[in-house]
């Protein structure tokens, strides 16, 4: 048990620092841009958009490297791993490496479109057979996982990404 809150403490304070990284590089890009012109928030929002979308990206990515870890390494612990013929092995396998792309910003387009399909996937094969309301089978945060990487494909990885350093 003190195991699991020290790796829950390490993960947590890892996610913190991600979302601060990524603040700091909007905030120091933002520095030397003109200021807002028009609009309440416009120009603001404008300027800004991409490096929020790189933190959704981040965040999103740190939260789905969760799922991963838990399948391969029990971290944090939830019970029985999965062994290779099932589905779930393979479902360990395609999250952390593509939780861990996702993060880097590295491949985002093909990277979240294989993740987004394999949400729709899990969503209907383990969730949707137990009832029609995603609140009742447990699907809330797999219906999220496969929008937002699905929002992902079309919009990129944003400016704080390797795929913007290529």
């Amino acid at each position: 048990m003190q195991e699991f809150k020290r790796q829950r403490k390490v993960f947590g304070l890892l996610t913190f620092a991600a979302f601060l990284l990524g603040a700091a590089f909007a905030f120091a890009a933002s520095a030397d841009a003109p200021a807002a012109k028009s609009g309440l928030m416009g120009a603001f929002e404008q300027q800004h958009q991409p490096y929020v979308l790189s933190i959704l990206r981040i965040i999103v990515g740190l939260l789905f490297l969760q799922h991963g870890m838990a399948k391969i390494f029990n971290f944090p612990p939830q019970g029985d791993m999965p062994v290779f013929p099932r589905p779930e092995w393979f479902a360990g396998r395609i999250e952390l490496v593509g939780s861990t792309l996702i993060v880097l910003g590295l491949l985002t387009r093909p990277v979240a479109f294989v993740l987004s399909g394999e949400m729709a996937f899990a969503y209907f094969i383990s969730h949707r057979p137990r009832s029609f309301f995603p609140l009742l089978n447990g699907g809330e945060p797999t219906v999220l996982f496969c929008f937002v990487f699905l929002y992902l494909v079309f919009a990129g990885g944003g400016p704080l990404s390797l795929d913007a350093l290529l």
